[in-house]
């Protein structure tokens, strides 16, 4: 016998201890989100306008071509997914792999990890090519894979793995998987702005990314890219896309060229001010410079972190300079580490992932977290807690190292 009770109505007191969110100022290096800078904080803040307004849609074509510029593309499928990174991960995936499939997967951490899942829930076959976690993916073990499997007919990988700061010879691999007929899916996610990648140069046929790490926006929002190929492949599908959101037929509709635009979704609109914003600050930059900034503070980063005797996980030909993954000193608390970094200096640095969780730190230096200032905040935080605390380590050195670098 079932006796329905009664729903509490009362949530007067509950209600009335809720305020208006203040967030605290934190400085953010850890494996993102970065830190937004004024000017794209303020671009949140401007009116709303409706998703299909004139003056919207002029926004969403400059959008478009500031992708290209950072992406070095002139895909006509060049556009923002209204989603974070693995949403434009899932949209590559959908469009381009088929129930029955073969997709070689190359994984080197967590993230090829999760492209192996999207193969699998598209009713495709996985092949997966591994590599240690910090190392970049080996090309010979790609071109064995691709000769073990003559069926295979497209390659993903990832080319700056967050997980561990490696970064893969991109151009290289595509070059393998034209060479056997197959297209490529791209994770671009902490690479694009901060190292160089250039879609069309490297032929990559499918790209994805996220607005929280080098593009220094606000998270919510993947920046993706198709080749004629890829189209080519979308248009000839012999089933459905199995996402509607994500079906590049439709999006297609709306992201468009010209002022007549179907209506898909209503777009974040807010958001998208935003990554307008943050665009025209790298286009601003110049590509090219803002490579080089990154490269330039990683070196400082670099020769304080090893003045403490801090090892970084990754071999320097492969080393990512706006992810840096550093073994954490035999005996140190992990947690403990960040929690007083956040508290005492209100800085984020990120933890380990997967096989490397408790093993190493990850701090990030991207886009507008990308600054002297940060550098100097960070080994100076580092290098007091950890004395505090007692670690095996060279204290006073750190930030002696880095400035020595910066007045090269």
């Amino acid at each position: 016998h079932y006796t329905r009770r009664p729903i509490a109505t009362d949530f007067t007191g509950f209600f009335m201890s809720i305020s208006a969110f203040h967030p605290p100022l934190r400085t953010l290096m850890g494996p993102g989100p970065s830190d937004v800078p004024p000017r794209i904080l303020e671009a949140l803040s401007r009116p709303t306008i409706g998703h299909l307004d004139p003056r919207f849609i002029d926004l969403m074509d400059e959008v478009k071509t500031l992708l290209q510029y950072v992406m070095q593309t002139e895909n006509t499928l060049t556009m923002p997914i209204s989603a974070p990174g693995s949403a434009g991960m899932e949209a590559c995936f959908v469009n381009l792999v088929q129930p029955g499939d073969k997709v070689i997967v190359c994984q080197n951490g967590v993230f090829g990890g999760r492209m192996k899942e999207n193969v699998e829930r598209c009713g495709a076959e996985p092949v997966m090519v591994q590599d240690a976690w910090g190392t970049a993916v080996d090309p010979q073990k790609l071109e064995d894979a691709l000769t073990a499997h003559p069926d295979a007919n497209l390659v993903a990988f990832v080319h700056a793995e967050t997980s561990t700061g490696a970064q893969s010879d991109a151009r290289t691999l595509v070059e393998l998987a034209h060479k056997h007929d197959c297209l490529t899916i791209v994770d671009a996610v902490t690479s694009l702005a901060g190292s160089p990648l250039k879609v069309d140069e490297w032929e990559i046929d499918a790209l994805y990314s996220g607005t929280q790490k080098c593009l220094t926006c606000v998270p919510g929002i993947s920046p993706v890219s198709f080749s004629e190929r890829a189209q080519q492949r979308i248009s000839n599908r012999e089933h459905k896309v199995q996402s509607w959101f994500l079906d590049m037929n439709l999006i297609m509709g709306y992201w468009g060229k010209g002022a007549r635009r179907a209506y898909h979704h209503t777009a974040p609109v807010n958001a998208m001010y935003a990554l307008h914003e943050s665009l025209r600050i790298v286009h601003e930059e110049g590509l090219e410079n803002a490579w080089a900034r990154h490269q330039r503070n990683h070196e400082a980063l670099k020769a304080g972190l090893e003045a403490m005797g801090l090892r970084f996980i990754v071999d320097p030909a492969h080393r990512l300079p706006q992810l840096n993954a550093v073994t954490i000193p035999e005996g140190v608390d992990d947690a403990a580490v960040r929690t007083r970094l956040l508290e005492e200096h209100h800085l984020e640095i990120g933890a380990g992932l997967g096989d490397l969780a408790g093993k190493v730190w990850r701090i990030g230096l991207m886009g507008y977290s990308s600054r002297i200032e940060n550098v100097t905040q960070c080994l100076g935080a580092l290098d007091a807690v950890l004395a505090d605390m007692g670690a095996p380590v060279t204290h006073g050195v750190a930030l002696p190292a880095a400035e020595k670098i910066l007045a090269a």
